[in-house]
């Protein structure tokens, strides 16, 4: 029988209870926006294209997707259609294959996005003894790296189903967004043994409203406008690590910042196909160079055999 993959979110799964500390306190911290500048999932997907996993053509596309999901709300019809445009990428690719990935994409073009601020915060919470969790609609496995990277506890993802190691285009469970988080939350402190009135949880999103109201302690990270009109009017705390500029061009919406997106990937594009064309010119260059050689030396031969 085909072997099936479960995840976090499936509350059959076993509870990692090995040096697991003897608390009922926990942090769950989403990450895009929140734990890392941006959207994990776009530098990840970025990453897979610079190395021809995809075409930057297709990156282009899955983000303009994403872009108008968030610019025309985020229904149930819209998240399954976000959800296959996703999943198509993965379809029969190895798991082994995309975390091998996923962890050179993380060292190479991820680490140097995360916030310093909300990393801090969340390094508080182990000193203290807490556990540590992200929480997020990013993929499982790409989760858990960022958890491993930074020394957390572990990760809550969308999880993708995967028979023998592959990936099948199907999901276990719901996209881990809005409620959803706030169900697989329910769920590992039943596991786990955690008292969600001693829990912290820190987002930047208002869609992360239910996991925000369901712990003791609820934080808005580098809000947008809407969650932070909302943590004033409930009394939350607000934490904003952007400055300047770099706070402007992230405190954008998704739907007008798709331009920017859509630039940097075609941008990206154009520089590899400079980057191909420079190699290509440096090789004619070489190969005329060796004709030229080859044809100065034909000719000093060709004189000198002429007594010249």
């Amino acid at each position: 029988m085909p072997a099936r993959s479960t995840g976090l979110t499936d509350p059959s799964a076993p509870a990692e209870t090995d040096n697991r500390p003897e608390t009922s306190a926990a942090a769950f911290f989403d990450v895009d926006n929140t734990m890392m500048v941006g959207a994990s999932i776009f530098h990840f997907a970025k990453g897979l294209a610079a190395r021809d996993f995809f075409s930057w053509r297709d990156l282009l596309s899955f983000t303009l997707r994403q872009a108008r999901l968030r610019a025309t709300g985020e229904s149930k019809a819209h998240m399954h259609k976000a959800r296959e445009s996703a999943l198509a990428f993965v379809t029969g690719k190895q798991v082994s294959e995309l975390v091998s990935l996923g962890e050179q994409i993380y060292d190479e073009s991820m680490a140097d996005k995360i916030w310093s601020g909300t990393r801090a915060l969340a390094e508080q919470h182990l000193h203290e003894g807490d556990r540590v969790w992200l929480v997020t609609a990013t993929p499982q496995e790409l989760a858990r790296i960022i958890a491993d990277r930074l020394g957390l506890t572990g990760a809550l993802g969308t999880v993708a189903e995967s028979v023998d190691g592959v990936y099948t285009g199907a999901l276990i469970g719901d996209v881990l967004h809005g409620e959803a988080k706030a169900e697989a939350i329910r769920t590992l402190a039943a596991r786990e043994g955690l008292d969600l009135a001693r829990c912290s949880a820190y987002s930047d999103s208002i869609n992360d409203l239910p996991m925000l109201c369901l712990v003791g302690r609820a934080v808005a990270v580098n809000p947008d406008s809407a969650l932070r009109g909302e943590a004033r009017e409930r009394g939350w705390e607000i934490r904003d690590f952007r400055t300047g500029r770099r706070a402007a061009m992230i405190g954008v919406p998704a739907a007008l910042g798709a331009g920017a997106i859509a630039g940097g990937v075609l941008a990206g594009a154009a520089a590899r196909r400079q980057i191909r064309a420079r190699a290509e010119t440096r090789a004619v260059s070489t190969r005329r160079s060796g004709v030229a050689r080859a044809v100065g030396t034909a000719c000093s031969g060709w004189s000198r055999a002429r007594g010249r």
